[in-house]
């Protein structure tokens, strides 16, 4: 297995000021140029200050933003906004009563379908790797994390069709720009409370096949995977979905805890069976939206969904999949990456 490089070089306690300075300086160098070294050095330096983040946290959890209950309409299932309306406030409040927001247009619909293609070249690569064990100029290679964090899931994800955003320093680059120009880093570090973190293991960039599943619905909520957790996911479509393409099923409520997993008629233990979500969303019906190409869902770890796919669907989905954490509520058995 070739690996992207070293595992990067831990720094003095304390030191994330100045990896800061480095990551906005190489930022700006590759904005103006781009260059497959520079973006695996800036993945090196968000582990870095990712772990400094996670191991020093500033304090203790931060109370979430007041939520803008006024800007919700309990007659609408799910709540949608626009980039330009989005705030923290409202996002906290669409959480809270209807378990996500749906925002419109979050990225430009040329860019999001263009971003699916880099997904493509990335798998491509991947195999391509796979059979010659060299590096394919960054749109793939294994990332190595500073021990003791362990990367051992990569296996899980690639059976399941996604790639870790980590693992290509290209499109790694590219998504935190996109979210940078949406002004979504903005919202998601007020929304939290802290600097943000995310994770090696869970930012993936994902293809979904309409077979996905076997038409078996996987509800989940991702609490289950995570224990206890400040987080925020953003959940990106690439490719107009919801009919032609699997999309989302989704509970439009708040549900306030963990629900049992792995009970009669679930196909696999991290499941919920469908009589546990019935009685979880009472009677409310299941939603499935339609997105197009830059459309975004904001939820939390408590939102029960399960991807919408069914074999009549014609075409695959491409999208991000990436959660957010604060500091302060960072899931241990994950690698940090700074955002």
């Amino acid at each position: 297995m070739r690996y992207m490089s070293e595992a990067p070089t831990r720094t003095a306690p304390g030191d994330v000021d100045s990896l800061r300075e480095e990551i906005a300086e190489l930022t700006r160098a590759n904005r103006a140029e781009r260059s497959v070294e520079l973006e695996r050095r800036l993945l090196q330096l968000r582990h870095l200050t990712g772990i400094e983040l996670v191991e020093r946290p500033a304090g203790p959890p931060p109370a979430h933003p007041e939520p803008a209950f006024d800007l919700i309409d309990d007659d609408v299932p799910v709540p949608e906004t626009t980039p330009e309306a989005l705030t923290p406030e409202l996002l906290r409040a669409a959480i809270l009563k209807k378990g996500c927001l749906l925002v419109r247009g979050l990225v430009d619909p040329d860019r999001a379908v263009q971003f699916g293609d880099g997904i493509e070249e990335s798998l491509a690569a991947r195999e391509a790797q796979e059979a010659t064990d060299l590096s394919q100029d960054g749109w793939f290679e294994f990332f190595q994390a500073q021990e003791p964090h362990s990367l051992e899931a990569r296996a899980w994800v690639t059976v399941a069709g996604g790639v870790w955003a980590a693992d290509s320093p290209r499109l790694a680059f590219e998504m935190l720009e996109m979210f940078d120009e949406a002004g979504l880093s903005d919202t998601i570090r007020a929304y939290l409370g802290e600097d943000p973190a995310f994770s090696v293991q869970k930012c993936t960039l994902r293809k979904v096949p309409p077979d996905t599943g076997n038409g078996f619905p996987g509800w989940h909520q991702d609490g289950r995977f995570l224990g206890e957790v400040r987080a925020l996911n953003v959940w990106l479509t690439l490719t107009r979905c919801g009919e032609d393409a699997p999309g989302l099923d989704l509970v439009p409520r708040r549900i306030d805890h963990v629900l049992e997993t792995g009970t009669e008629g679930a196909v696999l233990d991290w499941v919920v069976a469908p009589p546990v979500v019935d009685e979880a969303r009472g009677d409310l019906d299941i939603v499935r939206p339609n997105f197009e190409p830059g459309d975004a869902m904001l939820f939390d770890d408590l939102f029960l969904h399960a991807t919408a796919a069914e074999t009549s669907m014609p075409n695959s989905r491409y999208a991000i999949e990436s959660w957010f954490f604060g500091p302060s509520g960072f899931p241990g058995q994950y690698a940090p990456l700074a955002l």
